[in-house]
């Protein structure tokens, strides 16, 4: 069986790749070694840097997959960084060893790797050293970032600890500077119990090195790299990680990879005029289901909205299609995340959110229509008011005008005003809390008198 599903791919491919497997005697696949054409001249053209992770099989088979990284990647499609997959025969030191050797011989370009990243937990740090000896050997910060959210989720802290926890977790890795490394690591001496604190591995937070080879992107470009590796090591699990055929697992992870034509014209575009010659070569990408869904939500809206609010809300849709959101679901409430500030959503009809362009337009915004994305569905007539269905107003500037209102507009401002501040408030130290609270103290009374109280 496995070997009927894997031949089946070469034969599928136009481009056959380099697949190397072994079978059990029971015919059960033992080690693998893929690499595409394509994969193989991504990893030619970005060395430098090499991720590496780790997928679990509930069958006990384990699949690595090598991804390039560093400033000079600007990949962004799920999996175009990934260059090479392998299952190992046994994750011993032989076994990895035999893994990397053969990814060596068809890679001449190993020998210019300078920084391996991978997860300090799973993969041997001296087996890495021992294959690659030119190479530095860092953990990543994605995996560590992981193992601590975790952590927090695994030690039932009280919620508003795990809350402060996972905050600064999350704000630290899109600005690892010194400073904020120092914050969490503190926050992890305060809040986490004595006899656990020792496997969080908390020093790896003051190991400046680690973060060095983090702390070039900008606090986007370090929200767009994690949400990336997020859905990508997402989509690794739910092709290999789930399945309990590993041989079916990898055969649908690489048709996915083969089938992925559009991850290839992007690359294209970043290489040189040499490079494009096989551009045409290169199959249309099939409409993936978000597309589909993406577009029957903006037919939606030009079917039930009037012009002016159909123009507005497919302006907050194209944010959505162009941004990576994160969806986590509750019973009655969905939170969305789009690259920005965290808002809560009510999907069910009337909808509602509490961003600003849903507070004050009364229109699905960006979070609304991605938590309909998410969902497959599309734009109800009942999540809208009836001023802003079709037939009614004309101009966009008439109903801008109309339904504006300065009271809303100084209470939304207010009100994050206020939350903005109270996350600082929570997050710094007592001294730190004293000296803001002291500046606010004086600043109410500015304003009101010392002689009238003001709640803070």
């Amino acid at each position: 069986m496995a070997l009927t599903m894997l031949n089946e791919l070469l034969t599928e491919d136009p481009s056959p790749p380099m697949l190397l497997y072994q079978v059990s005697k029971t015919a059960k696949l033992d080690t693998l070694n893929y690499q595409s054409r394509f994969m193989q001249s991504v990893f030619a053209h970005f060395p430098e840097i090499l991720f590496i992770h780790r997928t679990y099989n509930p069958t006990g088979k384990v699949l690595y997959t090598f991804l390039v990284d560093g400033p000079r990647v600007q990949l962004e499609a799920h999996l175009a960084r990934a260059v090479y997959f392998a299952i190992p025969a046994e994750e011993d030191a032989e076994g990895l060893a035999q893994m990397f050797q053969v990814f060596k011989k068809f890679n001449p370009a190993w020998e210019r790797i300078c920084t391996l990243l991978a997860d300090p937990r799973c993969l041997p740090m001296p087996t890495l050293a021992l294959e690659f000896p030119e190479a530095e050997v860092l953990p990543s910060a994605f995996h560590i970032c992981k193992f601590l959210q975790g952590k927090f989720y695994q030690l039932s802290l009280e919620q508003p600890v795990e809350q402060v926890l996972l905050t600064s977790l999350q704000s630290t890795m899109c600005s690892a500077t010194a400073s904020n490394l120092r914050k969490l690591y503190a926050l992890l001496i305060n809040y986490i119990p004595p006899d656990e604190l020792p496997k969080l591995h908390s020093y790896w937070l003051l190991n400046d090195r680690i973060w060095l080879a983090h702390r070039w992107r900008s606090r986007a470009e370090s929200s767009r790299y994690f949400q990336g590796l997020e859905v990508t090591t997402r989509i690794l699990s739910q092709f290999f990680g789930t399945t309990p055929s590993v041989e079916q697992g990898v055969t649908s992870l690489l048709r996915y990879m083969q089938q992925n034509s559009g991850d290839k014209a992007g690359f294209s575009l970043g290489l040189g005029p040499q490079d494009n010659c096989c551009a045409s070569d290169i199959s249309p990408q099939v409409p993936k289901v978000e597309q589909l869904v993406e577009a029957c939500i903006q037919h939606s809206l030009n079917t039930i909205c009037t012009g002016p609010a159909a123009q507005l809300c497919l302006g907050e849709l194209a944010v959505v299609q162009k941004s990576v959101h994160l969806i986590g679901s509750g019973s009655e409430k969905v939170n969305i995340q789009i690259l920005e500030d965290t808002h809560r959503v009510q999907p069910q009809p009337p909808a509602s959110c509490s961003c600003y362009f849903n507070q004050a337009f009364r229109l699905p915004c960006r979070h609304i229509l991605a938590t309909l994305s998410a969902r497959c569905q599309v734009v109800q007539p009942s999540m809208l008011p009836p001023q802003w269905m079709a037939g009614h107003a004309a101009k966009l500037n008439d109903i801008l005008g109309s339904k504006w209102s300065e009271t809303l507009d100084k209470h939304l401002a207010v009100a994050l005003l206020t939350e903005e501040v109270g996350q600082l408030l929570q997050h710094c130290s007592q001294e730190e809390f004293e000296r803001r609270y002291s500046t606010l103290r004086e600043l109410a009374d500015s304003w009101i008198g010392p002689y009238e109280q003001v709640q803070l």
